[in-house]
């Protein structure tokens, strides 16, 4: 007997918990891969090939779940991760549970819900004897939420073959698509001044906390919020005792930048900061991690057809750009990329993070008519 309706939301909560009771945090790859287990083992009745790429730097393993239909040409390349920022034991604080229109859990709305969303509907187009126009690969990584370093360069080498690019992560703002995202970059900058007595021998003393006050001032008056640019001096240490002056001194920088533009000004005139203090010396480390997603006139296409489908299914897709960073900022440059894809709800790597039951059949239809229509 068939179900009567594929996209049942309750069904598909059902699976999305499954996902959400095993906790992912980034820095424990024996629970990432104990998910990962529980996600290839989803695709072996299907028409695809897994492939698991071990885990290195401390972080769990990758997947690749491919189509057995259109690898030989650019496809559909949908992005998902499987880790989580919230902690073992976080379950305990913020169990799975159901309140109104809400289910809430670790992960559950970035991205877990996402991600098995895409999983549900390519399970859909596997069971449509007629194929989908393009084969559809699905990419679920295990290090999205520390900057995606060792899943980078794969996420780059799909990105370049795909055609078009689906990112698996939350809405926004009440149902919100993503066709823009900051580009993201960090910076630690080491100070080294001359230490002496506070005391008796000020003179001979050059403070590295004196000369971080000068950076930090200079860093600060790089925001422009108008321009969408925020510069934030986030952790600073410095000094070993009030009696003396401090030898050393510390900080960790983050930058966010709307457009290539930006970060190709900005990036070099961080790490070229000098030194105001003579015989204090300022060493400046760090890069753009993530590049800007511009909405780009491939990505403006795809977010085009996206809202008409929506329209048919019964709802209004509207898009928006945001300051997070995402695996879509790395594809975006070079393919059409659509970002936002998955679950609406609220209160992402909070203790009170939830989704919203209401949208898991829409967006489900959603993805599901994206895999049937692109080509």
């Amino acid at each position: 007997m068939t179900d009567i309706n594929p996209f049942d939301s309750k069904a598909i909560l059902d699976g999305i918990r499954r996902w959400v009771e095993i906790e992912t945090p980034t820095e424990a790859p024996a629970q990432v891969n104990k998910l990962a287990d529980l996600v290839a083992g989803g695709y072996r009745d299907l028409p695809a090939t897994v492939e698991r790429i071990a885990g290195r730097s401390g972080c769990g393993d990758h997947l690749i779940a491919r189509s057995s239909w259109g690898q030989d040409a650019p496809g559909i390349l949908v992005l998902s991760h499987l880790d989580t920022v919230h902690p073992m034991g976080f379950i305990e604080r913020l169990p799975f549970r159901i309140e109104g229109d809400s289910a809430f859990g670790p992960g559950i709305y970035d991205m877990k819900g996402g991600a098995y969303l895409a999983y549900h509907a390519f399970r859909q187009v596997c069971a449509d004897p007629a194929r989908s126009p393009l084969g559809v690969t699905q990419l679920y990584v295990s290090d999205e939420e520390i900057g995606s370093p060792t899943s980078r360069a794969l996420i780059e080498q799909e990105g370049r073959k795909a055609k078009y690019v689906l990112v698996t992560e939350p809405a926004r703002d009440g149902g919100k698509i993503v066709t823009g995202r900051k580009g993201v970059a960090r910076f630690e900058i080491y100070i080294k001044g001359v230490p002496s007595h506070a005391g008796t021998r000020p003179e001979d003393g050059r403070s590295a906390i004196r000369e971080l006050g000068n950076i930090i001032q200079t860093l600060e008056a790089m925001n422009d919020l108008k321009r969408g640019v925020s510069v934030n001096v986030g952790v600073v240490r410095g000094g070993t005792k009030p009696n003396v002056i401090a030898e050393e001194a510390y900080a960790e920088v983050d930058m966010r930048v709307p457009t290539t533009a930006d970060s190709d000004e900005l990036v070099p005139r961080i790490l070229n900061l000098k030194s105001r203090t003579e015989g204090v010396s300022v060493k400046v480390v760090g890069e753009l991690n993530r590049p800007p997603y511009e909405k780009g006139n491939a990505g403006a296409a795809l977010y085009e057809h996206a809202k008409t489908l929506a329209a048919e299914i019964g709802f209004e897709l509207v898009d928006t750009a945001t300051g997070g960073g995402s695996d879509g900022n790395f594809t975006a440059p070079h393919t059409a990329t659509l970002d936002g894809l998955g679950v609406d709800g609220q209160g992402a790597h909070t203790h009170y993070e939830q989704m919203y039951i209401s949208s898991i059949e829409p967006r489900a239809r959603l993805l599901h008519r994206l895999y049937q229509t692109l080509r």
